[in-house]
């Protein structure tokens, strides 16, 4: 073998390397690129920039009437302060939303990834 075919070898070996290993680290710590909103029954309005992908948000006391959802992923937004039980909302990515008359607030959510 030539020292061109032993350096190119290197090269796709060395790539192969630094391609597992970006991809075994990805999702350590990844968020939601962007933004979410929401206004509180008491009518605080609330920023949360680039939120982490993985498990359940609780949302400020009082939970969400109104959200506002401009990050590159969906969101799950549930009643109870713990990511549980039916009467969830699909927030899709770059939409808003409000509660229906005669419901409670939104206490937390999840990123669907």
């Amino acid at each position: 073998m030539s020292v061109t075919h032993h350096r190119r070898l290197g090269i796709a070996a060395g790539a192969a390397f630094l391609t597992v290993t970006v991809a075994g680290c990805s999702g350590l710590g990844r968020t939601a690129v962007g933004t979410v909103t929401y206004d509180t029954p008491r009518g605080r309005h609330i920023q949360i920039s680039d939120p982490v992908v993985r498990g359940c948000h609780r949302l400020a006391p009082g939970g969400a009437v109104a959200v506002t959802n401009l990050t590159l992923v969906d969101f799950v937004m549930y009643g109870t302060p713990d990511c549980t039980g039916k009467g969830t909302t699909y927030l899709a990515t770059t939409l808003s939303d409000g509660i229906a008359p005669g419901e409670g607030p939104w206490r937390s959510y999840t990123i669907v990834h």
